[in-house]
């Protein structure tokens, strides 16, 4: 009897995220009957009615009266519904991408997307090395592999799957026709990108995601935990390291940057300091957000107080 109702939960459990992917995939498909512009603007609108009103908002506004206290609730309130705008537009960029993404090495003028740092992305292509290319929820984060891929650099990224096993599949197979090799997050996924260095290739990863166990580090003067995941890679194969960002433009136009490789630091006896690498990418990713603030995920729970926030 109990296996006999455990089945039920599971059927019922898994018909649930079936229909909640069907709704999130036939509202995507609605916007694709619309003009990009006008469509990805929608959405920004949209989000930022719908974000304020969901518990999220309140660990969003903890987060950035935290990370700003100079700041007036006022400017607070803007920055939120802002990243709200953010995300929505994230989401709805997703159905658009391929016409989104103009960017043509072989084409002099700009388009919606250009790109800054292109003698590395070059130099890259052109002498092949292991690297690592890293950034964080800022802007279209997504148009980073993509980008690589239009200069010939094809690189293994590591992504975390949405938790629907539906929408997980989806978004796979539509990032891996863009973007190259990709690795999902798991207990295994480590010595799959160490299996491309190996090789001598390269590979992306996130940097500012919520981790529960890690270095011990500081982000926006608060306490968190870091992943060690690119400092042990660093430390195994000697390779490269290179921040990247997107930035958001007014008029649905992006600029894409990789920055000249960093300056890994090391002991008194030469080895990587693993606990100063984690805080040098924290810095990076800080400088990042603090330019364009509305343009990071506020709604992370990066400094795991959700359950203070919203009880």
């Amino acid at each position: 009897m109990k296996l006999f109702i455990t089945r039920i939960v599971l059927a019922l459990d898994h018909f649930r995220q079936w229909l909640i992917a069907q709704v999130v995939f036939g509202f995507l498909n609605f916007l694709k009957l619309f003009p990009a512009d006008g469509a990805i603007d929608f959405i920004d609108w949209l989000t930022r009615k719908i974000g304020p009103r969901m518990s999220r908002h309140r660990l969003m506004l903890t987060n950035l009266r935290n990370a700003f206290p100079e700041k007036s609730d006022e400017e607070i309130g803007a920055i939120a519904l802002a990243s709200w705008g953010n995300m929505g537009r994230l989401a709805a960029e997703y159905v658009f991408l391929d016409r989104l993404f103009d960017y043509d090495p072989a084409r002099e003028e700009s388009g919606r997307v250009e790109v800054s740092g292109i003698p590395i992305f070059t130099d890259l292509r052109d002498n092949p090395r292991p690297f690592i290319v890293f950034t964080g929820h800022t802007g279209n984060f997504e148009l980073l592999p993509v980008a690589g891929a239009a200069f010939g650099l094809l690189v293994t990224v590591l992504f975390r799957p949405p938790n629907n096993p539906y929408v997980a599949k989806k978004v796979f197979d539509f990032r891996s026709a863009r973007m190259g090799n990709l690795v999902p997050s798991h207990a295994g996924s480590s010595f799959a990108l160490a299996r491309q260095l190996e090789a001598g290739k390269g590979v992306g990863v996130l940097v500012d995601q919520k981790f529960r166990k890690g270095l011990s580090t500081r982000f926006f003067g608060r306490d968190v935990k870091t992943n060690p995941l690119l400092g042990k890679l660093v430390r195994q194969f000697n390779c490269e390291v290179y921040p990247a960002r997107c930035i958001r433009l007014p008029g649905n136009r992006y600029r894409l940057e990789i920055e000249p490789r960093l300056e890994m630091p090391r002991d008194a006896n030469g080895n990587l300091d693993m606990t100063a690498t984690a805080q040098l990418l924290n810095d990076k990713v800080e400088s990042w957000v603090r330019e364009h603030p509305e343009q990071w995920l506020w709604y992370h729970d990066r400094w795991k107080i959700k359950h203070d926030v919203l009880k």
